[in-house]
């Protein structure tokens, strides 16, 4: 492109638009479907059901250790669509653009999202470019909505959680957040924090080949672990109850917590997977984890139980039993 900063005429249907989907998108998203250019993609499906997610990234800023907004969107609504049970297959892309964002910065971006894409084995198909004011965009906004397949008999709840489940989480928490923030504050640690954000559809996968039986998947983003457990014992009419010395989290991120006065239940993971399922499939449910991309340090973490329904517990590593609270209020903003 001869333009090194987006401009409004880069929004505005003509010349500059056609030269910047051409040179900056196509390039990187050069599926066959995506190249038709129709203002809607045809897309086969095999099974009788599809299951769809959208979601909006506005993180700020837009690069931070590990990842940036382009791979967050990526595997945000790839794992949201895996957390059905479905296989990812087709996904959208929407980008509102600042003017005077630089092209080189929107190229790292694309770039990365196609990796992202590669990797979890989806296609971008279809998509959409806005630009809006200098001073109104903060650079860029990303719009992903994805389709999966659904297999017939795949049935998953948040509202299946049964007495006596177990509950797993895929890795260590908090990673992604104060990644975010220690960027956007310029903090700095002995060791760096880097984004967990991944796509854990072949987790997903593997854990449902392993025990067939999963009530349910979550992905535990804004809110973090404690908004995700709430929710799912309200839906279920259950309680649950968390080993803390059970729950992985790096040490670094532990320390930063600390100094911040976050907890770090409440903290956003962006490639981490709870699960929930029948006490006999647990050890099944957790070697399959262990044994998947982005789940190596995967653990049972607790217990569902039923007497108080809709509440979460944690035992401590005194001895001591509290409740996890969900987050109030906005702990982290622009995180996602």
């Amino acid at each position: 492109m001869r333009d090194d900063k987006i401009l409004l005429a880069h929004g505005s249907g003509g010349v500059k638009m056609r030269d910047l989907i051409e040179e900056v998108f196509l390039g990187q998203f050069d599926d066959e479907i995506l190249l038709r250019l129709e203002d809607a993609a045809t897309l086969p499906i095999e099974s009788g059901r599809i299951a769809m997610s959208t979601d909006t990234y506005t993180v700020s800023p837009l690069f931070f250790p590990g990842g940036d907004i382009g791979r967050l969107a990526i595997c945000g609504t790839v794992n949201d669509v895996a957390t059905s049970g479905a296989t990812p297959l087709y996904m959208s892309v929407g980008f509102v653009l600042e003017e005077g964002l630089p092209v080189d910065d929107l190229k790292r971006i694309i770039v990365s999202m196609a990796e992202s894409a590669h990797e979890a084995g989806v296609r971008i198909v279809t998509g959409d470019t806005k630009v809006v004011d200098r001073g109104h965009g903060d650079g860029v906004y990303v719009n992903t909505a994805g389709v999966g397949e659904l297999a017939d008999g795949v049935e998953l709840s948040g509202s299946a959680c049964r007495p006596g489940d177990r509950v797993l989480v895929s890795g260590t928490l908090g990673d992604h957040g104060i990644a975010v923030v220690s960027k956007r504050e310029g903090l700095s640690f002995e060791t760096d924090i880097v984004t967990d954000a991944a796509p854990l559809n072949a987790l997903i996968a593997a854990v449902l080949g392993s025990a067939p039986g999963v009530r349910c998947f979550r992905d535990p983003t804004r809110g973090g672990l404690a908004s995700t457990l709430n929710e799912l014992a309200s839906a279920s009419g259950v309680a649950i109850e968390v080993d803390e010395t059970a729950v992985p989290v790096n040490e670094q991120v532990r320390g930063a917590c600390e100094m911040l006065g976050y907890d770090v239940f409440q903290v956003a993971n962006e490639g981490k997977m709870v699960a929930v399922v029948p006490a006999e499939q647990a050890d099944a449910a957790l070697a399959a984890m262990r044994g998947a991309p982005y789940g190596e340090r995967a653990a049972i973490i607790g217990d569902v139980t039923d007497p108080a329904p809709g509440k979460v517990y944690v035992r401590t590593e005194f001895g001591a039993r509290r409740i996890m609270d969900m987050l109030v209020g906005e702990q982290l903003p622009r995180i996602c």
